[in-house]
């Protein structure tokens, strides 16, 4: 996976999200917008995966915290 790119249904499987969550929080600038490919689709690497799940789990901890 050195230089394999990912879709966002890609990416959004392997987080367990839907893209539109992906889309929703790179909308709201709770993480950084992804790169595009020429026809300005979104593109993932194995970083921004390791990113997007680690807000992720960032998210599911401070959920628990307040509970």
């Amino acid at each position: 996976m050195n230089d394999h790119r990912m879709t966002i249904t890609e990416v959004a499987e392997r987080i367990r999200v839907t893209p539109k969550t992906i889309i929703r929080w790179e909308q709201s600038g709770k993480v950084n917008p992804s790169k595009r490919d020429w026809r300005g689709w979104r593109v993932y690497d194995k970083n921004d995966l390791k990113r997007l799940r680690n807000f992720k789990e960032t998210i599911i901890y401070e959920e628990e915290e307040v509970r």
